[in-house]
């Protein structure tokens, strides 16, 4: 199972804006990614990288991963030396195709794939396997591209790569996460693509404004209604099992060994947010 560490909201922020990145640590998001990729001009980079090493020598309460430029760029080897001194939680590694990329990046850190192109999403699986590679997070913008697909407010087109990531990511116990949502004006849209996406099996969802941090920690997490819930059912299977029963009831459905499995990963869940 993957870790029960909340990854509900991920936040990109800007590494060459240092105002955003300390505003960051009150946001209220699971985790923090500080970008070096899209988010920062080529003339920009050197300074993105001594902002984000001057921003983790303070400690941080949540985990903050550095998005490098992909492999076989010209800031390749400056940003895989930052990643390695920074002291940064992970690294987020941009167009993974081949698990041969997750391979070459490997330093020691936990890293999360990005899963961007049509080769990615065939290769998923191979990439989930890699020891390593603890998470693949969908690139849907530059999917969608590379697919020639048209926008669609379900993202219908996207549905079979989307869930080939997730897939892919639990056949490995690893976790997925859900592409960024670009219109940071449709609040709605946003909640009901986070509600795709959880039902689609996605742990979180990554983020590009703040304003979309709550709307994700609530679509993507535990309520403590939903937490007696779980507990209730693990209550009726033990009670069940010490009377020698092999299955049990509760609230009139059937309960076997994976709804067990099933709450207890819901409580381990709602733990971890309520430690957070």
């Amino acid at each position: 199972m993957p870790s029960t560490r909340p990854t509900r909201s991920v936040l990109y922020v800007p590494g060459d804006k240092p105002r955003a990145i300390d505003k960051a640590r009150t946001l209220g998001a699971d985790a923090i990614i500080l970008d070096l990729e899209d988010a920062v001009a080529p003339e920009h980079k050197p300074h993105a990288r001594d902002h984000i090493r001057q921003a983790l020598q303070t400690p941080w309460t949540i985990p903050v991963l550095i998005r490098v430029n992909a492999l076989n760029t010209p800031w390749e080897h400056d940003d895989r030396e930052l990643a390695l001194t920074a002291g940064a939680s992970g690294i987020v590694l941009p167009k993974v195709e081949h698990a041969h990329d997750a391979h070459a990046l490997s330093l020691g850190l936990p890293l999360w794939a990005m899963i961007e192109t049509p080769q990615g999403v065939l290769n998923a699986p191979q990439i989930a396997a890699v020891p390593g590679v603890t998470t693949l997070i969908v690139g849907a913008n530059d999917l969608a591209r590379a697919l020639r697909t048209q926008p669609h407010p379900d993202r219908t087109p996207l549905l079979h790569a989307l869930s080939s990531v997730v897939l892919a990511a639990r056949a490995h116990g690893k976790t997925p996460l859900d592409a960024v949502y670009n219109d940071i004006r449709n609040m709605g849209g946003f909640t009901r693509e986070c509600q795709q996406g959880r039902a689609l099996g996605f742990s979180g969802k990554t983020l590009i404004h703040p304003n979309q941090i709550e709307a994700a920690n609530h679509a993507y997490g535990v309520t403590a209604t939903e937490a007696a819930e779980a507990q209730a059912l693990i209550n009726a299977w033990d009670a069940a099992r010490n009377e020698g029963k092999s299955i049990a009831t509760h609230q009139g459905a059937l309960v076997e060994q994976m709804h067990v499995d099933e709450a207890r990963e819901v409580l381990a869940l709602y733990a971890a947010m309520t430690r957070g």
